[in-house]
């Protein structure tokens, strides 16, 4: 039995099952990854160094310009063959759950429902000074391509400038979606890891949890990232090549 069929069989066998995915598993959609560089207009920029309180407060309109020009991205972007393998393997004897380090909203729609987003999310800001999320994603007519520096728009609760509703460097997760996750994971037959470096903390550490609960761990990346644990498997690939592969492996097991 190889590799993808010993994955099959724990997660033909598995009644809980968590997906826990990164960002590689949206580079198959065509949203790069932090390790790659960047483009265009933002070229010579490093993305770690938009991704801060700091950088906001010191200039907000390249920050703000930065997250339009991501959300038109994932705007035009496609759900892949991964997105959409993963509500496919869920059926009446078997739960499937989504955590996601992912900002964009692909997940959803490829199918995932209740999809726990460990970072926030692109779909809507909330105001930098009193943090209460917009009512509506404020009108912006001006296209990131044109420029890299757009002013943001204000709250209009207290006038204070409109930031993404996305995990910074130096901020902690959401309180509820990291209980929701430790939750789902400790309670998991089986967790599948994709696209993730396992570097960003405390969300890298979900896969060790669930080992140490009692689950099993399959991971999906390009990357060799196994920990070599005995209920590990390590399936080397692109997630939009390996995920499709598992899920037409349990189906003919059915």
């Amino acid at each position: 039995m190889n590799v993808i069929e010993q994955a099959a069989d724990v997660l033909q066998k598995a009644k809980k099952v968590v997906f826990f995915t990164g960002a590689g598993i949206s580079a198959d959609s065509g949203i790069p990854t932090y390790r790659e560089k960047l483009s265009g207009i933002w070229t010579g920029l490093d993305p770690r160094d938009l991704e801060t309180a700091k950088a906001f407060r010191e200039n907000p309109a390249l920050v703000w310009g930065w997250y339009l020009w991501r959300r038109l991205r994932v705007a035009q972007a496609e759900p892949n063959a991964a997105h959409l393998a993963i509500p496919r393997m869920a059926h009446s004897q078997r739960q499937v759950s989504v955590i996601t380090q992912n900002i964009d909203d692909l997940h959803e729609r490829a199918g995932s429902s209740n999809v726990i987003h460990l970072h926030g999310s692109l779909a809507m800001p909330k105001c930098f000074a009193c943090h209460r999320p917009a009512v509506v994603f404020p009108d912006q007519s001006a296209v990131p391509e044109e420029g890299a520096r757009i002013e943001p728009p204000r709250c209009l609760r207290c006038n204070g400038r409109m930031r993404p509703a996305v995990v910074w460097y130096g901020e902690d997760l959401p309180s509820q979606s990291w209980k929701a996750a430790v939750l789902l994971v400790k309670d998991c037959d089986l967790l599948i890891s994709v696209g993730t470096s396992g570097i960003v903390m405390p969300a890298a550490g979900l896969p060790d949890l669930a080992l140490d609960s009692g689950a099993s761990v399959i991971h999906v990346n390009k990357a060799d990232v196994a920990m070599g644990e005995q209920k590990e498997l390590m399936l080397i690939g692109a997630a939009a090549e390996v995920l499709p592969m598992l899920l037409e492996k349990i189906s003919e097991g059915r």
